[in-house]
């Protein structure tokens, strides 16, 4: 699958054409003060190796841009960097974690973005370029940063969701409307996506951090507030992811612990129970190997037995019910 390639230009800061054809690319890169991007959605080889023949780009970062389930990470190149991230949003009422790997060439001119399918959709990220024209003037650092925002403003909005998807089950596991089953499953695919989250999150601050260096030369100056912003919330979603993974650990303990003491509840009514059950069955037993006992053969005997068991049986049951046995 090889989708129609998206195109922009800018030229001093100010966006000049859109959607044109990708081998018009190194025109524009022939003239003075052009910014351009490219986008390749699920590009076949053959694409892909003429765009790296005209920009110069590493057969090795090529490589890893049509592989897929790289790792998060920014690798730096003799002319140029390759970065991949990775987007991510919650399916399935809020419990599965839904990812799309997305990988860019950064040259000093232009910026090409690779996606392994439509998963990431470009909507945000062109709403975000158009929402900050003042900053276009920055060329490369200004579309990187509307891409790295987009991607760790994503990660950000799922930990927060996979938060309140916690805080739900902590509020039903104590409040007793799940059962022990349902329980059990949703904690084991809250960890399973907090899992797969922190390895996309955690890499993160790296790739960030790295493009803050002075010597790679990617950030301005006055770009550098805005992608420390970006740190921050890398930092933020880093330490949430971490702080999530051991309350969902905690919620898996909890839930063992309670099933534990309901059980030990369940057993001391059952003992008690079987307390009051078994002195009057002792005695109707006893009784009942034919051995005589006081009035046996006669009426007010077998009254003044039943009498005994019911008051055995009352003082048991008292007894036990005052010490919540029962």
């Amino acid at each position: 699958m090889d989708l129609k390639p998206r195109t922009r230009v800018w030229r001093d800061g100010r966006l000049e054409a859109e959607d044109f054809p990708a081998d018009r690319i190194s025109d524009y890169l022939a003239e003075p003060g052009t910014v351009v991007w490219l986008d390749l959605c699920a590009p076949d080889a053959e694409g892909l190796h003429l765009i790296s023949e005209e920009l110069g780009l590493s057969p090795l970062a090529v490589e890893d841009a049509t592989s897929h389930h790289e790792r998060p990470k920014l690798d730096r190149y003799d002319g140029h960097l390759f970065l991949n991230a990775y987007s991510v949003r919650l399916i399935s009422d809020g419990e599965d974690l839904d990812k799309h790997e997305i990988s860019a060439f950064i040259t000093d001119r232009a910026l090409v973005t690779v996606r392994t399918d439509e998963g990431f959709e470009l909507d945000g990220l062109l709403e975000r370029w158009d929402g900050t024209p003042d900053l276009a003037q920055y060329g490369v650092a200004y579309l990187l940063h509307g891409l790295l925002d987009l991607i760790v403003d994503g990660h950000f909005e799922a930990v927060q969701a996979l938060d309140d998807q916690i805080d739900g089950l902590e509020e039903g596991l104590f409040a007793g409307r799940m059962a022990d089953g349902e329980t059990q499953k949703r904690s084991y695919r809250l960890r399973k996506s907090l899992a797969l989250l922190r390895r996309v999150v955690l890499p993160m601050r790296e790739v960030v951090n790295t493009l803050l260096r002075r010597d790679l030369k990617v950030v301005p100056a006055p770009m550098a507030p805005y992608f420390q912003d970006v740190y921050d919330h890398v930092l933020r979603a880093t330490e949430w992811t971490e702080s999530l993974r051991d309350v969902v650990t905690s919620l898996q303990e909890t839930r063992i612990a309670m099933q534990g003491n309901y059980l030990n509840l369940v057993m001391k009514k059952l003992t008690g129970w079987a307390a009051v059950i078994a002195v009057p069955t002792a005695i109707t037993g006893f009784y009942g190997e034919n051995v005589p006992y006081p009035g046996f053969g006669q009426h007010w005997g077998f009254l003044t037995s039943i009498v005994v068991l019911v008051i055995t049986g009352v003082a048991l049951y008292i007894v036990f019910r005052r010490r919540d046995w029962i």
